[in-house]
């Protein structure tokens, strides 16, 4: 190999060296993350979205943390409830990480850390409710849980916005004793709602007869009054037609006694006839 051969070699090998730190002097970080940057193995800063320029081969990225509220599903846990029923609750926490630094060297995986504290508060606070009260208190149970996270993550630049139970599945036995109670809830339900339309029913029956009845009444009242009105207006003109019959024959049987006797007296009868 002769010298111009062993230059070039030389000055490629300075170009990729060149290339190669560009690439890892220049870093561009996604809107909605953080990026924990660290120099010879120690916190360096915290780089904020766009461009970074790092020391080729002394600073690198420790790690990217995505600042976007995110949401965790922890598997069902069983938890025994203070009536000694074990009962398998299933979690949901959103959280956001507001200090990427303490979210990175505060602790080995806050994940994982989250869910233990959810596992052991869970078990705390269930612990001491009745399954009744564990199936009714959901509200009650979330709110203890986000105050406990939100205290234990805040040393790790975590907040927990919200921590929602997914689901409450008691033992199958209970299951199935739960459905009988309501079934017969629902079939007592139904028998009372029979039982007040069948009552419903009789009193606008007995509503409608009555009604009925009533204006039966009225109808023979008023047929009545019209009735006996009507024979006390027939036996008023029967009265008077009789009375008028009377008058004219009256006055036609002294009409014809005045003309018998102006017959008479014009015949000028004698004292003896």
């Amino acid at each position: 190999m002769d010298g111009s051969t062993v230059l070039l070699v030389i000055v490629l090998l300075f170009v990729l060296l060149v290339i190669v730190s560009v690439v890892k002097a220049v870093q561009i970080i996604p809107q909605a993350q953080a990026a924990v940057i660290e120099r010879l193995g120690r916190y360096q800063r915290t780089q904020t979205p766009g461009l970074a320029f790092l020391v080729p081969f002394i600073d690198r990225i420790r790690a990217r943390i995505d600042l976007r509220e995110q949401v965790v599903s922890f598997p069902p846990q069983p938890v025994i409830t203070q009536d000694n029923l074990t009962v398998n609750i299933d979690t949901v926490v959103y959280y956001q990480v507001l200090d990427p630094k303490a979210a990175v060297y505060e602790i080995n995986d806050y994940i994982v850390g989250v869910e233990q504290i959810t596992i052991t508060t869970l078990r705390n606070v269930v612990g001491g409710m009745s399954l009744e009260g564990t199936l009714t208190s959901r509200d009650e149970i979330n709110d203890k849980l986000r105050g406990e996270l939100d205290k234990a993550t805040g040393n790790w630049g975590i907040r927990v916005g919200r921590v929602e139970i997914k689901s409450i599945d008691p033992p199958p036995s209970i299951q199935e004793s739960m459905e009988r109670q309501m079934k017969a809830d629902r079939e007592k339900r139904a028998t009372i709602l029979t039982a007040e339309g069948q009552r419903e029913s009789a009193i606008r029956s007995a509503e409608g007869q009555k009604q009925a009845q009533i204006l039966t009444a009225e109808g023979r009242k008023q047929a009545a009054i019209l009735e006996a009105e009507a024979d006390r207006q027939s036996r008023i003109l029967r009265a008077q037609g009789e009375r008028a019959a009377q008058y004219l024959q009256a006055q036609g049987e002294a009409k014809a006694i005045e003309k018998v006797f102006a017959a008479i007296k014009a015949g000028r009868p004698t004292p003896e006839l």
